[in-house]
């Protein structure tokens, strides 16, 4: 004879619930979007200013699919086929044979606000 599973609970499931509606509702998305304009205004003061396009043309691009979701930092900013941003940020070739070394900007312009959203999501996580 196969005996039952017995189940018993304290309580109620109504912050799981509130988090699982938050989820079908895409709210994170809003979350997303405020760390993305952050992104942007950290790599546009972090970026070395000639003539400041290269600075102004940042912008951030959120993908999501069912797994995960994502913020891409791009810029804009290509002259000669040649992204602008990039070869500030790893150096480069100049025409008469020298080399111009990159500086990492990057890197420690968006270290604070990947920082945000790990201890945001971490947050999240705790508090179900």
């Amino acid at each position: 004879m196969i005996k039952g599973i017995t189940f018993r609970h304290k309580g109620d499931f109504s912050k799981t619930e509130r988090f699982f509606h938050a989820l079908l509702k895409k709210e994170y998305l809003n979350v997303l979007e405020r760390y993305g304009k952050a992104g942007v205004s950290a790599l546009a003061s972090a970026t070395p200013k000639d003539s400041g396009v290269t600075a102004a043309s940042w912008d951030y691009v959120i993908s999501h699919n069912r797994m995960q979701s994502s913020i891409t930092f791009v810029n804009s900013n290509i002259q000669n086929g040649v992204n602008i941003a990039i070869i500030l940020q790893y150096g480069h070739g100049t025409r008469n044979g020298g080399y111009v070394a990159g500086r990492d900007y990057i890197n420690p312009a968006v270290r604070p606000v990947f920082d945000k959203i790990a201890e945001r999501a971490w947050n999240e996580v705790k508090n179900l």
